[in-house]
């Protein structure tokens, strides 16, 4: 699966292409603004785009209208198609939101429902009883998403619904050549759905990709060879961060060592979850770490780290971002142009260094110096071993330990070291030493 040597970047169309909150019903081709960036993608280095909602929708995208319709405020289904033969001139893949767990109140299904009640031959799209009444007044009580009644969850045990949504996936796909799916709120999909789409989709394109929006739980559960190729790893999102502002590297070492180390421990060896120090939901990381000079070696974490690298646009040049109480506008802004800078530069050495490394994209995980400010772990594949230092501290550190003997290249620098047993960090920097 070609997701799992990529590295991922995440754009929020409706926000980066600077459209309206609200449908304003004004047919604008904001949406080429995106393909505008193809160059710098590329020379940042990243192997996919992922892109969260851009079908019509009455305000922030997983209030979906029309599945099959770009967003009016972000142009023209030729629009898009446009913009995706863009970035696959540029061997960049294209990845979609899926949203197949609710739709918004102009959902059309659903307006039809609201005009004929019972009489619709919608009303099974739904989890509707005619026995209450909605919060708007439908004059009929309907499921809405966690009790946000704006998005009506969909019947997706109702093989009606699940033929329609296939039957869109198969229009992407035949329309916008599309490389995969993110699935919005996996964890709350019914699983024989999923099962249904992966079959689908493979039958359509054999490396179509589907990851899977997963804020807790087994993964195992969903991502498996039946249902999606990868999810979102929440726990190590939370690891980074949180290991950083209370220096404390046990806590992202141990979300590892559980999810990849050596047995009995491991319990996703041999999948590829999708890691993120930030996305378009929770605050930015220039804004949630306590020391901006913990910034550097978070990416640093983040690309050594067994799993699939997500950047957030913006953030890979430092752009601040702090999530509010039901608002993630300031999440998700409009940029006139890349801003990159010493971070950009730094960030992209670091991709590349990725895409060349069987051992980083595919090896196994091993603690082998791990303090409260320090951690180096290796990441070892039949083709190669690195160890990837990470030393959290504004102060030097000398590390102890067998492994570090012999010699290594540290790939940042290219420079050729030989090791005595013991390695010297310098202050919050990030080292990969490959043998």
């Amino acid at each position: 699966m070609w997701a799992y040597n990529s590295v991922f970047y995440q754009i929020y169309p409706i926000g980066f292409c600077g459209a309206p909150y609200a449908n304003d019903g004004i047919c604008t081709s904001r949406i080429l603004k995106i393909g505008e960036w193809a160059d710098y993608l590329k020379e940042l280095g990243v192997d996919a785009i992922l892109l969260n909602p851009i079908f019509d929708s009455d305000n922030h995208g997983y209030d979906t209208r029309d599945f099959r319709k770009i967003d009016c405020r972000l142009g023209t289904n030729k629009d898009f198609a446009d913009v995706c033969h863009t970035f696959h001139e540029h061997g960049i893949r294209i990845v979609l939101d899926g949203v197949f767990n609710h739709v918004g109140r102009g959902f059309w299904a659903f307006r039809d429902v609201q005009e004929k009640k019972w009489d619709s031959p919608y009303k099974d799209w739904f989890h509707i009883s005619f026995d209450g009444n909605s919060c708007y007044d439908d004059g009929f009580w309907y499921e809405g998403w966690e009790g946000h009644y704006e998005l009506v969850k969909l019947n997706l045990q109702n093989s009606t619904v699940t033929d329609y949504l296939l039957d869109c996936v198969r229009g992407w796909i035949e329309e916008f050549d599309i490389d995969g799916l993110r699935l919005d709120v996996a964890y709350s999909l019914d699983h024989n759905f999923m099962r249904s789409l992966r079959h689908f989709t493979t039958e359509l394109k054999p490396d179509f990709a589907l990851i899977g929006e997963v804020l807790f739980g087994d993964y195992n559960l969903i991502v498996n060879d039946e249902m999606l190729h990868s999810c979102t790893n929440y726990e190590c999102y939370k690891g980074i961060y949180s290991s950083f502002n209370s220096m404390n590297m046990f806590e992202i070492a141990h979300s590892l060592h559980r999810q990849y180390g050596p047995d009995p421990w491991c319990i996703y060896r041999g999948k590829h979850l999708m890691n993120f120090v930030d996305n378009h939901d929770v605050t930015r990381l220039a804004s949630i770490l306590t020391n901006k000079e913990h910034i550097r070696p978070a990416y640093g974490l983040l690309m050594g780290m067994p799993g699939i690298p997500c950047l957030y646009y913006g953030s890979e040049w430092g752009e601040e971002g702090t999530k509010a109480p039901d608002n993630d506008y300031a999440l998700r802004p409009c940029f006139d142009a890349p801003k990159p800078n010493e971070l950009t530069e730094f960030i992209e050495k670091l991709i590349v260094i990725r895409q060349l490394s069987d051992g980083l994209c595919n090896g196994g995980y091993r603690n082998v110096v791990l303090t409260n400010h320090q951690l180096i772990f290796e990441r070892a594949s039949e083709k190669e071993r690195i160890l990837v230092a990470i030393n959290a501290s504004g102060d030097h550190y000398t590390a102890y330990h067998g492994d570090l003997n012999g010699t290594a290249t540290e790939l940042l620098s290219g420079n050729v070291i030989t090791l005595t047993g013991q390695f010297d960090m310098a202050p919050y920097s990030v080292n990969y030493l490959k043998f």
